[in-house]
């Protein structure tokens, strides 16, 4: 081993050139930055390797091609292991999707806890689909990819967009595990419709409302961003009326209600100096919005602001979001009731766009979200009770609903695994009939003590 000392850190590094680890480091650099495999046939880079060690043994395109291969089927393995070895179940995502060329691929996505209890989220395919697109092929492409994976006797839940062929391929896939016995619940938890997605949907149909005045504002952005020339103008505009230039002025992609709501936020706040340009640009005044129409998108900003900081939320990638749906969806419903209640007419007519869709979709929450919900100790039980008293009343049915799977769902979990209650919950409450003290362990309290013991059991918070 050689030693050397660098800016006051000690480093080591060996002397001896191991072929092998350098190859595996080529390959990881190709896969990892999306090099073409000719990339080891440039001559350049050749000589660069040949110039850092003169032992370097130079390879072709295919034999790049052939070493991809090997290390993912090596880091295959690797996953299967890991996937094998986890105490929990396996949390499944998938999107179908067509490219430019008309290529439908695949992508299936794993989202489990491992040994220690951090999220962990593997892509465990994706794949080109080719046509049709129905159900049926899309159920038996990924049965067959959950049972290479061998993790079909371990699923809890699968999370999809709305589309009408992932509802019959989530149930002809749900028909087959329940046959395994695979599923908790009988599988009633186990389809979740993406919440970002319908919430998408929710939002869309109450902006349809608003289509002048969006697309009015839609156009005056593609106007000033049309020609530098525009672009100096507005600038001029913007100094005129003593704004601050450096905000960016963004523009929506239609079918991401997110991106529409922040361009309304940056337009609102050029507001004044798209009306002065409106004065000095003849050519612009067709586009631009009316005094009145920005007064409507400033109260509509106001209204879609909880809407699009519950769609951020939704969005999360680095933390669980499951036990964040319940009290979101719970935002969402009280806004929309609270807008449909509103004087103003343009609020009004949205919320009650946006309602319909909300009916449609969320009516009764998911029972998996108000689960997840119950074991975040910030919400606990009360809050779900809390929120189902506002919108149904006391002693509703859907409260109870819950409560019921709560605990079947704990049974089911206590059965299946290797942990059993104590046998001294039993012994104390005989102990305690036999002295005349039948109250020693009342109906709630033993429900305190098997949620208690519930804590113990760790596969359970696996969801």
């Amino acid at each position: 081993m050689m030693f050397s000392q660098s800016s006051g850190s000690l480093t080591m590094h060996a002397s001896k050139f191991d072929p092998d680890k350098f190859r595996e480091l080529v390959i990881r650099a190709i896969i990892q930055h999306d090099l073409p495999f000719k990339f080891v046939e440039y001559e350049g880079v050749r000589a660069i390797l040949s110039y850092l060690h003169e032992e370097v043994k130079h390879i072709s395109r295919n034999t790049a091609k052939s070493d991809v291969l090997n290390l993912y089927k090596k880091e295959k393995c690797r996953l299967k292991r890991l996937l094998e070895s986890i105490p929990g179940r396996v949390n499944l995502t998938s999107d179908l999707w067509t490219s430019i060329a008309t290529d439908g691929y695949l992508c299936l996505t794993a989202h489990f806890i491992d040994d220690d209890w951090r999220l962990q989220k593997r892509i465990l395919n994706f794949c080109f689909m080719p046509p049709p697109h129905s159900g049926v092929a899309i159920c038996e492409r990924i049965y067959n990819l959950l049972v290479d994976w061998k993790i079909d006797h371990k699923l809890f839940s699968c999370t999809l967009d709305n589309a009408s062929a992932n509802d019959v391929f989530v149930d002809l896939l749900k028909e087959q595990l329940k046959l395994k016995q695979a599923l908790l619940g009988n599988g009633e938890l186990f389809h979740v419709r993406c919440c970002a997605h319908i919430l998408n949907l929710i939002v869309q149909d109450g902006l349809k409302e608003l289509d002048g005045c969006i697309s009015k504002i839609r156009e005056s952005i593609k106007y000033v961003k049309g020609s530098q020339i525009r672009k100096q103008k507005f600038l001029e505009c913007v100094a005129h009326v003593s704004l601050d230039a450096r905000k960016s002025l963004r523009q929506d992609v239609p079918t991401r209600w997110n991106s529409t709501f922040l361009m309304l936020v940056s337009s609102l706040y050029y507001r004044r100096a798209f009306l002065h340009m409106k004065l000095s640009d003849s050519n612009y005044t067709r586009f631009c919005p009316s005094e009145e129409e920005w007064d409507k998108a400033e109260k509509i900003k106001t209204f879609l602001r909880v809407f699009y900081n519950v769609t951020c939320i939704f969005s999360g990638t680095k933390y669980p979001t499951a036990n964040l749906y319940f009290p979101k969806v719970f935002v969402v419903q009280h806004t929309l009731k609270m807008g449909m209640e509103s004087d103003d007419f343009h609020v009004k007519s949205m919320a009650i766009e946006m309602n319909r869709k909300f009916e449609k979709y969320w009516r009764e929450y998911n029972l998996l979200l108000a689960i997840a919900c119950v074991l975040d100790p910030r919400y606990k039980i009360q809050f779900v009770e809390f929120c189902y008293k506002r919108l149904y009343g006391d002693d509703s049915r859907q409260f109870g609903k819950v409560k019921s799977k709560l605990f079947s769902l704990f049974n089911e979990y206590v059965s299946k695994s290797e942990f059993r209650m104590p046998r001294t919950f039993e012994d104390s409450n005989k102990a305690g009939s036999s002295q005349g003290h039948e109250d020693i362990y009342d109906e709630h309290c033993m429900d305190v003590l098997k949620v208690k013991y519930f804590l113990n059991v760790k596969s359970f918070f696996i969801l």
